[in-house]
């Protein structure tokens, strides 16, 4: 069996975080449609019947946000992969998900300003390193 490269690792952990904060919202509303303390449609888009309490709707916003970059990630991925070029960001690649968990962490923690600035810089690191791995791919076409 071939070792996985660490950007492979990275785009696995990356999906993998996605899934786990989607289940740690969606579970919870699980639980009150099952225990009958919600209607299953308490949650429609933009007009939310239900409230539900801040630490899953962070839950819920930190997985948005996943499901916002991870196509992003995964097609850099994708192309180095393409292009026989996956070395080129296996260096990052774990930098990139510890980078990723940390933000969705400080995400579900709280929405001070002090954790949304800190939030922004650890995206901000995340694009800049897309960013680096988009110039050292077109390099190295």
């Amino acid at each position: 069996m071939t070792p996985l490269s660490p950007a492979i690792c990275a785009l696995l952990g990356f999906t993998a975080l996605t899934v786990v904060l989607a289940l740690g919202y969606v579970g919870y509303r699980v639980a009150l449609v099952l225990s009958f303390k919600a209607a299953a449609n308490s949650w429609t888009r933009g007009a939310a019947s239900h409230v539900d309490p801040a630490i899953v709707t962070r839950v819920q916003h930190a997985h948005m946000n996943c499901i916002e970059n991870l196509p992003v990630f995964a097609t850099v991925v994708f192309i180095a992969y393409a292009m026989g070029q996956l070395a080129l960001i296996d260096e990052l690649a774990m930098v990139f998900i510890g980078l990723r968990v940390a933000q969705s962490a400080v995400h579900v923690i709280n929405t001070n300003a002090t954790m949304v600035f800190i939030r922004g810089n650890l995206w901000l690191a995340q694009m800049s390193i897309i960013v680096f791995w988009l110039w050292q791919l077109y390099a190295a076409h």
